[in-house]
């Protein structure tokens, strides 16, 4: 099976895409000035004021900033060097390294698309929300006929570390529904939105982690008890996931204290020590699940 010409453009856009407007969101300093105002709500919000996300809360411009800062220097030359690699000769091992830095681009993507407040790049936003997603579904679709399972079988399937994946799986899935889960509660028991709801209509976070992210990790769990490639295919796109999340995750809070934003050690240790945790664990996963997958094309 060999990577076609479409796909191949169809990646590489995705990547220019990638590379650009992770470059204009880190890079842009043009210079503006503070708005507070009073959201619908009755809370007084602070909007950033200068660079691309002048219109994004102060609070949250330094998280996008963070995010744009890994993306550009380790996801887009990532997905380079795996999208070459596929190019070169489609392996099972490469494809499922291309497929899951491409989960990676899709997340970015999509928490652009959907929670980042309209600004210039939003056309550019959608157009890589939707490249990511196409290119995403159809490399998933062409793994997924691969005999996966097989070739692990007659690898180092046996040396897989099957407990240490339930374990992460069900861990990463119920950590993620249990790290945001108490705001959304605290929220409602209050009667109030979201704490830091400010200018934004929801939290995409939310729904991404508690909507598809920790569902997915439980139902890989299940599917890789029943030896379904496809449960493989999933535990790759998370396990890469969580690695790049957290990386994100520190530098993310660096950009904030930069900004001025200093969070509560309760916040730094449950959304930030704990993602970090999870993804030296991930990274050791992904390893031993790549390594078990013959780089043999088949």
């Amino acid at each position: 099976m060999k990577l076609t010409k479409p796909m191949i453009v169809l990646i590489s856009l995705g990547l220019a895409l990638t590379g650009f407007v992770s470059a204009i969101g880190l890079f842009d300093s043009s210079q503006g000035s503070s708005i507070t105002y009073r959201n619908p709500y009755g809370d007084s919000v602070v909007l950033a004021g200068t660079g691309l996300y002048a219109w994004d809360s102060a609070f949250k411009a330094p998280i996008f900033r963070g995010t744009d800062l890994v993306v550009l220097f380790i996801v887009c030359p990532l997905l380079a060097l795996a999208l070459g690699l596929a190019a070169r000769r489609l392996t099972m091992r490469r494809h499922l390294l291309l497929d899951a830095i491409l989960a990676v681009t899709l997340y970015y993507s999509a928490s652009l698309a959907f929670g980042v407040t309209f600004n210039r790049l939003h056309l550019a936003y959608i157009a890589l929300f939707s490249t990511s997603l196409f290119a995403f579904i159809s490399l998933t679709w062409q793994l997924a006929s691969r005999p996966l399972v097989v070739a692990m079988m007659q690898g180092a399937h046996s040396r897989l570390p099957y407990r240490g994946f339930y374990g992460f799986l069900v861990l990463s899935g119920l950590a993620l529904i249990g790290a945001w889960l108490p705001d959304i509660l605290a929220a409602h028991a209050a009667g109030r939105p979201l704490s830091l709801i400010e200018n934004y209509t929801t939290e995409i976070t939310y729904v991404l982690d508690m909507g598809i992210i920790g569902p997915a990790a439980l139902l890989s769990a299940y599917l890789i008890k029943q030896r379904s490639s496809i449960g493989f295919m999933i535990l790759g796109q998370l396990l890469m996931l969580c690695t790049i999340i957290g990386i994100m995750l520190p530098v993310q809070s660096l950009f904030q204290a930069q900004a001025g934003i200093v969070l509560p050690l309760p916040v730094l240790v449950t959304k930030v020590a704990t993602f970090v945790i999870l993804a030296i664990f991930s990274t050791y996963f992904l390893i031993r699940l790549l390594r078990a997958i013959p780089d043999a094309a088949a």
